[in-house]
Order: structure tokens, then C-alpha cells, then sequence
């Protein structure tokens, strides 16, 4: 069983839910002082011994049902035929029984079971010895008193039941929510670490090409030159086939087609075919994307890229109409505006943002800024990139 928490955004866990003893001990302290005030009432009549055996009867049953509530309850209950027998009135006995009705079922013994029980021997006083004051109204009565008491700890038991089932759920959609979160952001770290080894080694090998042009134009005579060249070479080769092994490792476990293995590198010549595909899809994007003619780290390329698609994929999953799409560049930062309107979602759940929390991971590793906002019915998702991949002041 789970422990109970209050949480501030939904209803506390009542008291009796938490500790239902609270409730036994309540019927438990009635039925003693009804017991005690027979008692009372036996010694100052002057009752005979046959009386006093039967209260002490039913206060034996209230006290076996304690540890034993089936044969507690027969025995309170067959207390109340035998004080019905010896010709005094069992309303206060048959009190006893009907609060021991209402502890057993509190504890998920069966209602109808226990209800039974408790009538059989009232009816069976009642039709054959009689003994009520007031006749068959207070008979009636105090029948229906046995099956509220029964019924009433019976919907108490499986309304608490409910309750922690209730609970446990909403943890669980808690605990499954923070699982489904952090594999997502392992996904995108692992993919920013793909990407970002796509770049690095295709700058890599872009070096040990310039690194060659160089040895072979180096003159006669330049050996020093030239070894060091071929050393770097060397080394640019090296780190090329370490990238290499990583990204094997990486992929290791991808499920992913020859082709998206053979595709480029994201990049930010690579919008306008990503903003086609969304068209082709159904979504209505309204470009408006200017390429830098200055030189952008490529990483803060793929980054771009990457953002753009996770905000065109929000928009067509959560949003409707028109989703427009602004990238430009000024004064040597990078700006990348999203925005669409929120409408119902296509296919997962609304809200769920797990997306947006990889988007803000890979906008972090570039050292860029993400802000993301809704207001007046839109959904706005903004990024700002130096070009060099500088921390954005």
C-alpha cells in the first residue's frame, strides 16, 4: 500500500482514508459506552443473572469481533435474541451488533453476508419472543439500522479502496511522465551527439584535404615543413576514424532505414526542403527564411535546422491554420521565430512538451537562447544563435 500524500494541486486524502482505524475505534468507543450504560441499567433494575449473562454476552462478542469479526458478529448478534429470550428490550444489544456490522465491513468483510447475519437473529427474536417497546415501527427501524450499518461500512471500504486506486494512478502517470521525459532527452542528446560528430568529422576530413594541398605545393627542400604535415595528416585521419567508431556505437541500436543513415547533414540550406515536406503533409507554413552569405559554425546550422522541425511538427501535431516560419540574421546573431495557432491536437497527447524539452537541450549545447510562449490563442517558439556559436548575450 502506498502512503498517502497531500498534493497541492488536487483534493487532501481525508483522515479516515489514511488511518481507518480512526473509524473502527469511533464504533468500537460507541458500542463500550452502549455496553457500559447496559451494564449500568442491569445493576440498578436488579436484573437477574440470566440478564446480566446476556449483555456480558454481547460485550464479549463486541470484544472477540475485535480480533475475530465474523464470530464477534455472531455472537453479539445471537447476544440480542438471548437478552429478548430473558424478557428486556435488545435495542441497546442490537446497537452493539449493528456497530460491529459496520466495523466488519469497514475492514471488506462482505455486507450482504453480515447484514444477514445480524437480521436472521433479530428477525428470529422479534417473530418468535417479540420484546421490542414500541412494537413492529421500532422492529422496522432498528432492521434498517442493521443494513444501513452494513451498507454504509461497505461503501466506506470501497470508496477507499477508489481512493488509493485513484492515488496510485496519478503517481504512476507522474513516475511514467518523468521516465517518458528523460528517455526523450537521452534520444536528443544522443541525436545532437550524431549530428554534431556529422560536422565534426566532415570538417575533419575537410582539414586533411587542405592539409594534402598543402604537402604538394610545399618547394624543394622544405622537409620539416612537410613531415609536420604529414604528422597532421596523420592525426586528422586518426580523429576521423574514432568519429567513425562512435558514431557506429551510436547508432548501434538505431532502428533507422538506409536512407535516413545516407542523408546530409541538417543545415540551413536544407529549410526550404524541410518546410516542402510539411507542405506535403497538409500544413500550411508561410516561410519567410534568409540564408546568412557569412560564414555560420556549422553546428549552429544543424541546431536551426533541428528547431525549425521540432516547432513545424508541434504546430502540425497541437495547432491549426497558418504556421509561419521567420530565420534571418542581424548583427552576427541568428534569429528563428515559429509560430502558429493553437487548435486540437492530431494525434498526441495536448501539452505534453517532451518534444520542446529536447529542443531546449539542443538550443543549450549551442550556447543559443529559447524562449517559448502562448498567448492570445498562439503558440510562439523563439531561438537566437551567434554565428560562430558565441554564448547570445
Amino acid at each position: 500500500m502506498v502512503k498517502a500524500q497531500n498534493d497541492q494541486n488536487g483534493p487532501a486524502t481525508p483522515l479516515w482514508v489514511r488511518r481507518p482505524e480512526v473509524l473502527h475505534r469511533v464504533a468500537y468507543s460507541a458500542a463500550a459506552l452502549v455496553f457500559s450504560g447496559q451494564i449500568a441499567a442491569v445493576v440498578l433494575r436488579g436484573s437477574g443473572w440470566p440478564t446480566v449473562l446476556s449483555v456480558l454476552l454481547a460485550g464479549g462478542g463486541v470484544a472477540l469481533s475485535w480480533w475475530r469479526p465474523w464470530a464477534g458478529l455472531v455472537v453479539t448478534s445471537a447476544a440480542s435474541f438471548a437478552v429478548t429470550a430473558v424478557g428486556q428490550d435488545p435495542l441497546s444489544v442490537w446497537m452493539m451488533a449493528v456497530l460491529v456490522l459496520f466495523s466488519a465491513t469497514l475492514r471488506g468483510k462482505q455486507p450482504l453476508a453480515g447484514t444477514v447475519i445480524v437480521a436472521a437473529f433479530f428477525l428470529g427474536a422479534f417473530m418468535t419472543l417479540g420484546g421490542f417497546r414500541g412494537g413492529a415501527v421500532v422492529g422496522a427501524a432498528a432492521l434498517f439500522s442493521a443494513i444501513a450499518g452494513g451498507a454504509t461500512g461497505g461503501a466506506l471500504h470501497i470508496h477507499r479502496a477508489h481512493w488509493w486506486i485513484l492515488e496510485e494512478r496519478a503517481e504512476s502517470a507522474i513516475a511514467t511522465r518523468e521516465i517518458e521525459a528523460t528517455r526523450r532527452v537521452t534520444e536528443e542528446r544522443l541525436r545532437i551527439a550524431r549530428d554534431l560528430h556529422d560536422v565534426i568529422g566532415h570538417q575533419v576530413a575537410m582539414l586533411s584535404l587542405h592539409l594534402g594541398v598543402a604537402e604538394i605545393g610545399l618547394p624543394e627542400g622544405s622537409e620539416s615543413s612537410r613531415q609536420a604535415l604529414v604528422s597532421a595528416r596523420s592525426s586528422a585521419r586518426t580523429v576521423v576514424i574514432e568519429t567513425q567508431r562512435i558514431l557506429a556505437l551510436l547508432r548501434r541500436e538505431d532502428d533507422i532505414s538506409d536512407d535516413e543513415a545516407l542523408r546530409p547533414i541538417p543545415a540551413l540550406s536544407g529549410l526550404e526542403g524541410l518546410v516542402a515536406s510539411f507542405e506535403s503533409i497538409g500544413l500550411d507554413v508561410q516561410p519567410s527564411i534568409e540564408i546568412p552569405a557569412v560564414f555560420v559554425e556549422p553546428s549552429i546550422g544543424v541546431t536551426v535546422y533541428r528547431v525549425v522541425q521540432e516547432a513545424l511538427t508541434n504546430a502540425y501535431r497541437h495547432g491549426e491554420g497558418t504556421a509561419t516560419v521567420d530565420v534571418r540574421e542581424r548583427d552576427g546573431t541568428i534569429r528563428v521565430t515559429v509560430e502558429n495557432r493553437v487548435g486540437s491536437p492530431r494525434g498526441s497527447a495536448p501539452g505534453s512538451g517532451l518534444g520542446l524539452v529536447g529542443m531546449r537541450e539542443r538550443v543549450e549545447s549551442s550556447s543559443g537562447r529559447l524562449t517559448i510562449d502562448s498567448d492570445g490563442g498562439r503558440f510562439r517558439v523563439r531561438a537566437e544563435f551567434s554565428l560562430l556559436g558565441a554564448v547570445v548575450r
